[in-house]
């Protein structure tokens, strides 16, 4: 073989890959092919949590914060620290009130630790958010008290063995006053000022007690003690919570992002949910009432209660919008809701015995979904608990003229004609009293 063949021989064989070669970029091309898969697993999982805490959210501050902790929190197994506070004051809890307890039931569900702080030595000074003047303060066997009414309630939301639950007393009482002017040094009186609140109280000329401005500073002080990746609450505790943020970061933790829910409207369709406007729904009141008050949920309400009163996901909500705007009956997915909302609190016999009760009463008997209510003292649990509230309401003039109407046939009780004054009656009965009265009973 002369010389030009022999190079062209060398050339050929350098050319081409040998097997080993081969096998080397096979294996390089997989593990890249492994790595990407991976990635866009992580990436997944990601987008999913970060909907599932957005959904329903009025705002979250620290978005892009939240997100990387997310991703850290997926790749270490390590759970995210949740923060909620509650500062126990009033212990009934309605639908409206367990909005972010049901976040925080989602959050749970992704693994996330969650830490409900009781108040219970800054419910001694009271929260100035939203008054016009100081809040008294509560006794210890107060705050005791409503605590303990509070995990009663929150318990049949998040899952007890699954949540912390911290006094903030274990660490504010220990603060020396060395400790509290320093605390105090972290914040001016013109960003305290900032509050709508404290600014009305100012210029109207209503005292501001100089404790009140410690009540933002020590619960934020709650965040660096727990350190906390992210606290949640309404709208209302806004300053309160970004408090939070910027003493983290004064303490030099990163700061938790924050996310607040938005209130919620009663069944009214217009003021937020309240006891004293009648327009809530308890979460201690029986299905039946339960059931019958979420079908009074107007029809602009639907996803939006879906979104805040149930832990509906994100994809399954989606499809209930699409249909809804492809012109779907909002009564078919009203009783969807009022089943999902029930049995949140309630056994499925329970549910499926409201379900059917309203069926009954409402559908198949014509009786309005939305009427009064007539709060009643049942003492023998029969239309003659009945008869004083009705004419303290105007719709008889004595009990002589309701006995008159029962028996002209003038009385029916979930579209049935009573009889007489014996017919037993229970809370969510629906009384139709003459020819267009419609009440709902109400036990007090």
């Amino acid at each position: 073989m002369n010389t030009a063949e022999g190079l062209k021989t060398m050339e050929s064989a350098e050319m081409k890959p040998t097997a080993g070669m081969t096998r080397r970029a096979e294996v390089q091309e997989k593990a890249d092919g492994d790595q990407e898969a991976k990635q866009e697993a992580l990436a997944k999982q990601v987008r999913h949590q970060m909907r599932v805490i957005r959904q329903g959210a009025a705002d979250l501050i620290g978005e892009e914060e939240l997100e990387r902790k997310v991703q850290a929190s997926i790749l270490t197994g390590k759970p995210l620290t949740i923060k909620f506070g509650m500062d126990p004051s009033a212990p009934d809890i309605h639908v409206g009130h367990a909005v972010p307890l049901r976040k925080l039931k989602q959050m749970q569900d992704l693994g996330h630790n969650i830490v409900v702080v009781i108040g219970d030595f800054t419910g001694k000074i009271g929260d100035p958010t939203g008054k016009h003047k100081g809040r008294k303060a509560l006794t210890d066997s107060e705050v005791f008290r409503n605590a303990q009414t509070y995990q009663e309630q929150i318990f049949r939301i998040l899952d007890r063995d699954k949540t912390q639950v911290r006094y903030n007393g274990e660490w504010l009482e220990l603060l020396s006053l060395s400790d509290a002017l320093e605390l105090a040094s972290t914040i001016t009186v013109a960003r305290m000022m900032e509050r709508d609140d404290f600014q009305s109280r100012f210029r109207g000329g209503t005292p501001i007690g100089l404790h009140e401005f410690f009540y933002p500073l020590l619960q934020a002080y709650d965040s660096v003690e727990l350190q906390a990746d992210l606290e949640l609450g309404g709208t209302d505790q806004t300053f309160n919570i970004l408090m939070g943020r910027s003493l983290q970061k004064e303490k030099g933790q990163e700061a938790q992002a924050a996310l607040f829910m938005p209130l919620l409207e009663g069944i009214d369709g217009k003021e937020k949910m309240s006891k004293s406007l009648g327009n809530y729904i308890g979460i201690c009141e029986d299905a039946r009432t339960m059931y019958t008050k979420v079908m009074q949920v107007p029809d602009h309400l639907i996803v939006k209660y879906f979104e805040l009163t149930t832990d509906i996901l994100p994809e399954e909500l989606d499809k209930i919008k699409e249909q809804l705007a492809d012109g779907r009956n909002p009564r078919d997915y009203k009783m969807i809701l009022a089943k999902t909302v029930t049995l949140l609190y309630h056994t499925a016999e329970e549910t499926e015995e409201a379900e059917k009760f309203f069926k009954e009463a409402f559908t198949d008997k014509a009786v309005p979904e939305q009427v009064d209510s007539l709060e009643v003292v049942l003492e023998r649990g029969t239309l003659f608990d009945c008869i004083h509230p009705l004419i303290s309401a105007g719709i008889v003039k004595s009990g002589g003229e309701f006995r008159r109407l029962i028996v002209q046939g003038g009385v029916q009780k979930n579209g049935v004609r009573v009889e007489a004054l014996e017919e037993n009656v229970q809370t969510g009965d629906v009384l139709k009293v003459g020819k267009r009265k419609f009440l709902r009973i109400e036990m007090c």
